[in-house]
């Protein structure tokens, strides 16, 4: 099965400079300035060199594409699939060959290492991995793509012939291991995949790309697969849209979605991918293996090739500009998101602060109402909120609230024996 993309990967213009609370730095050693040589590439493109800027890569175009890996075309979506471990020969094999009959499917993805969270855990099965998927490669003619984590991870990869690699969520967040993969793909040009770290870290996962730019590697893409979280939740990985939405700001990279590690179960994963494309993704990372159920690793969140086949025929693929409309006004709602989480804290402080005055208030015998404070403040809320351009209306009706609230909290602690 031949790839059907075009080589246009690229690292581009410079992107406005909203900056988001996440990973917002002041330190400025991340800043580069390097030039890149103008070489011709097979779409015309010219490289223009790096601005100077503090948050990021900027301006930087793909050279060459080796003939077994071209990048798709701005009308075509990554899809990019497969197990989420490389198990044996005949599973891998199975899988790669039914996926090859799904026309969207343009990377053939697999594990070889897997970093798990207990050493008991199955971890791959290494180089005897490589051999099987080189098998794949060659019986399907799909690119294909896998994790590594160390040097000699980098080395056996490219021995067996691996056509693009992605850095993982748990290796981005430590930027000496990024360093040392950086430093052992010096002199190649293999496409390389940037996971977001673990952790909602803007700047470290701009970090790792600047890296990567400044050891000579200009064909850089980003997968978004969620970020770790305290909080309840449907999700494996929370999506936290917003991050990559302003990585796109800092850096005109490729973004694709991770879905499987986002939703970490099969039943959320249409919804998850709808949502990605509505927000003008790049392309979709779907974990596929011939029997999930059988799967040795992330068994819950891998679906079938047929299942994968019936799943891209229901979504609508978004024509960029479109969906790039939705992606900006979903990184003006994260915001309002965020803020609004800050408000709920910053009442949840005020009411415990009420309390307490409660308490105190009993304890010296004090009427629970001061009216004439009250006035006094809420003149000063209402000076300094219309020199916010905040109306008297919204000021008023807020903080009555607030101190509705106030009162039958006091006035509760009042009446407790």
């Amino acid at each position: 099965m031949e790839s059907n993309m075009t080589n246009d990967i690229h690292l581009g213009t410079e992107r406005t400079d909203i900056l988001h609370p996440y990973g917002v730095s002041s330190e400025s050693d991340g800043c580069l300035s390097a030039g890149v040589p103008s070489t011709t590439c097979l779409s015309s493109c010219v490289p223009t060199g790096l601005a100077q800027n503090p948050v990021g890569v900027q301006d930087i175009k793909q050279a060459d594409s080796s003939p077994a890996f071209t990048t798709p075309s701005t009308d075509t979506s990554w899809i990019i699939a497969g197990p989420c471990s490389v198990e044996s020969e005949a599973q891998i094999l199975a899988t790669a060959q039914a996926l090859a009959q799904i026309p969207e499917v343009t990377m053939l993805r697999g594990g070889i290492w897997k970093p798990r969270t207990r050493p008991d855990a199955f971890e791959g099965r290494g180089e005897q991995g490589l051999v099987w998927l080189r098998e794949a490669k060659q019986a399907t003619g799909l690119p294909v793509i896998t994790e590594v984590a160390t040097p000699e991870h980098v080395e056996l990869a490219m021995k067996y012939g691996v056509d693009a690699l992605w850095v993982g969520a748990r290796t981005v967040v430590n930027p000496f291991s990024v360093q040392q993969l950086a430093d052992a793909l010096r002199g190649t040009d293999v496409p390389v995949f940037i996971k977001n770290p673990v952790a909602p870290d803007l700047n470290l996962w701009v970090g790792a790309f600047e890296r990567f730019y400044k050891s000579g590697l200009t064909r850089l893409a980003a997968i978004h697969r969620g970020f770790a979280h305290y909080k309840e939740s449907p999700y494996r990985n929370a999506p936290m849209w917003e991050i990559p939405i302003e990585l796109t700001r800092r850096l005109d990279v490729p973004v694709i979605t991770d879905v499987s590690h986002i939703c970490g179960n099969r039943e959320l994963l249409q919804a998850t991918a709808q949502k990605a494309l509505d927000l003008a993704c790049d392309g979709l990372m779907i974990e596929c293996h011939i029997n999930p159920d059988e799967a040795l690793t992330d068994a819950q969140q891998q679906i079938t090739p047929d299942a994968l086949r019936t799943m891209l025929s229901a979504l609508t693929f978004r024509a960029k500009q479109a969906g790039g409309v939705e992606r900006d006004l979903a990184g003006l709602r994260g915001e309002i998101d965020d803020i609004d989480a800050e408000l709920l804290q910053l009442l949840a402080r005020r009411m415990e602060v009420s309390a307490r005055i409660g308490e105190y208030k009993k304890l010296n015998n004090v009427a629970v109402v001061q009216m004439d404070r009250w006035k006094h403040v809420l003149e000063e809320l209402l000076a300094v909120g219309q020199d916010m351009g905040l109306s008297p209306i919204l000021i008023n009706k807020v903080f009555e609230a607030v101190h509705q609230e106030s009162i039958e909290r006091q006035t509760r602690i009042m009446g407790d024996d």
